[in-house]
């Protein structure tokens, strides 16, 4: 693994342990501010809970279990998928830049805003990320170019070997009677 992955990762998992912790701990915090993304998510996916408190310590969870993950570089791909699903409704509950009256606020939040897409884009990169191994993809793709290849090989030395075992069972049948 790569000096940058060792050091890269867990740099990106710290805001998203840190963050997830404190929703975890104290979901009162940003209840109302999540409840308008909340309730019309909860109203679709059934999975979820229904209390907008629960909603939000679930996400602190996978948060903090994702972003440990993230960390030590176990299973960061799905980990990174996951925090990022977390971070698309937080992103929207929490820096709504467009509904800001106040151009300090406005220009704030944006910030906010930029930062959180930021990370959604170097989640999205640690989730392709494959630590120079081969993608389960790229490995299948070669397993079945493989399989063919093989296959023709076998094909071919039976139809190699059934010509001359053609011919030795003529000259035996001749031979026997």
């Amino acid at each position: 693994m790569s000096l940058l992955r060792v050091l890269g990762r867990p740099m990106l998992a710290s805001m998203f342990v840190a963050g997830g912790l404190d929703s975890v701990r104290h979901p009162e915090n940003v209840t109302d501010i999540a409840e308008p993304v909340v309730r019309p998510v909860t109203g679709r996916v059934p999975l979820l809970p229904d209390s907008t408190e629960d909603c939000v310590r679930l996400s602190g969870a996978v948060q903090v279990a994702g972003g440990l993950l993230l960390a030590t570089g176990r299973m960061s791909r799905p980990a990174a998928l996951a925090i990022a699903l977390t971070l698309i409704p937080t992103t929207l509950a929490a820096h709504r830049f467009w509904e800001e009256e106040d151009p300090g606020q406005k220009a704030q939040q944006r910030i906010h805003f930029l930062k959180n897409l930021s990370m959604l884009g170097g989640l999205l990169i640690a989730a392709d990320d494959t630590g120079s191994a081969p993608s389960l993809l790229w490995r299948g793709r070669h397993a079945a170019h493989d399989l063919r290849r093989d296959a023709h090989l076998v094909s071919r030395s039976v139809r190699a070997g059934a010509g001359p075992a053609a011919m030795a069972g003529r000259v035996r049948a001749k031979l026997s009677c």
